[in-house]
């Protein structure tokens, strides 16, 4: 996960960078915070510190308890300069809000905050959001600054518009919502290293009818596939997503089939196998279904019905069969218990797959209908690579970067189209 520096100047917006904050670090990011002595006025640098976990710095001048580190990092020996170690050590700088007094220092060499110095000092890609009045957004004064600055190769992400802080005041200003900041910042730090790979990705959990109303089901939210998906888009792929029985956000973009059962994924598969490169099959697809479903609902008072279960078919499997030599096949394992990697092992080598996710659904807080999971990587030419407990988005960037590694290899051996450009550490 990437390294954000955030630098809050003062604009009554301020509150907004909290939510941004906390977005960030529920996506994995480690977060320190900068603040300007105005905007302290409005937002207190304890409220960023029980978000972050890290200290927060108004001066140039100020000693940093962290020494530079962010949070999850080892404390250095040394004390560095403090507006220089944390800047230089981010992978992304993010400005917000970025107030037309602020954005006139950037525009034009000032330092004479920490926020303005850090900028100055930057190496890593710098974005600031404005946020102020209408009228001030819109003087020339401020349009000339921004302009120099994407001049300058700054990302300025655009303010909105609706009401303003001043009351019954309308117009352009408002800044970017917390979740539009993030994902700005997220494609900031995301070479496209997929870009013209076609991804298909299954998510979600069949559901085997036992009549009109009844069914035999698991208990699959979605949330890995999407992010699995949301994650190769980031990334610069062209994602389809075969989605079964779910109801999140698909990124934008994204070409979204909806199924129920595991013949109908089964058929869609088919469909789509041999126009994509990679298949992510993340879907928990039901292993048997009821024989002889009936088109009416059972009534109890009837009895209590026996219901036969008939195997389904091993779509993976069948996947595989039909695969072409240059396309890459992931699949996944929800194990139970000791013996869990092994299984999957087994799996791999049985489907003849490039690589197998699995987790161990023993384990509580992860797996199904979680936020998080834990998962080993296990891949053909042997690597064995295990994700520590993390959020699903988390478990996503590393099977991306998996996939990126075999494909990478592949095309150093064969030279089939292999995706080379080397991801970025996000």
């Amino acid at each position: 996960m990437a390294r954000l520096l955030l630098g809050v100047s003062g604009g009554i917006a301020a509150y907004k960078a909290l939510e941004a904050a906390r977005l960030a670090v529920k996506r994995g990011h480690a977060v320190r915070v900068i603040q300007t002595p105005a905007s302290e006025r409005l937002v207190g640098r304890a409220s960023f510190e029980g978000i972050t976990g890290a200290p927060v710095l108004t001066s140039e001048f100020e000693p940093d308890p962290a020494r530079g580190s962010y949070p999850g990092e080892a404390l250095p020996e040394r004390a560095p300069i403090s507006h220089l170690a944390l800047v230089e050590r981010a992978d992304l700088y993010l400005i917000a809000p970025a107030t037309a007094n602020t954005l006139a220092k950037l525009a034009h060499g000032h330092a004479d905050t920490l926020v303005s110095t850090a900028a100055l000092a930057a190496a890593c890609p710098v974005a600031v959001a404005p946020a102020m009045n209408n009228r001030m957004y819109l003087n020339a004064a401020t349009q000339a600054n921004l302009e120099l600055l994407r001049a300058r190769g700054i990302t300025v992400i655009p303010p909105g518009e609706g009401e303003l802080a001043s009351h019954g005041e309308h117009g352009i200003g408002r800044l970017a919502e917390p979740a539009d900041l993030l994902e700005a910042c997220e494609a900031l730090l995301t070479r496209p290293s997929l870009e013209g790979l076609r991804v298909l990705v299954t998510a979600g959990g069949t559901r085997e009818p036992i009549d009109s109303v009844r069914y035999v089901g698991n208990r699959s939210s979605g949330r890995m596939g999407f992010a699995l998906a949301r994650e190769a888009a980031r990334r610069g792929a062209e994602v389809t997503m075969i989605a079964a029985n779910v109801s999140l956000e698909p990124p934008p973009g994204a070409k979204v089939i909806a199924v129920k059962t595991a013949a109908e994924l089964a058929e869609a598969c088919r469909r789509e196998l041999p126009a994509v490169d990679v298949l992510l099959m993340s879907a928990a697809v039901a292993d048997f279904r009821p024989a002889g479903a009936v088109a009416a609902k059972l009534k109890k008072e009837d009895g209590v019905p026996k219901v036969e279960l008939e195997r389904t078919e091993d779509v993976l499997s069948a996947l595989a069969e039909l695969r072409r030599a240059d396309q890459t096949l992931v699949g996944f394992a929800a194990e139970h218990g000791t013996g869990a990697v092994d299984r999957a092992r087994g799996k791999l080598e049985r489907k003849r797959l490039d690589a197998v996710v699995v987790n161990d659904i023993a384990a509580a807080g992860i797996g199904f209908e979680s936020y998080d999971n834990e998962v080993t990587i296990l891949t053909a030419d042997g690597a064995e690579r295990h994700v520590p407990r993390a959020r699903k988005e988390r478990i996503a960037q590393a099977v991306i970067d998996e996939v990126e590694r075999i494909r990478t290899a592949r095309g150093r051996t064969d030279g089939t189209r292999a995706g080379t450009r080397s991801p970025a550490r996000v």
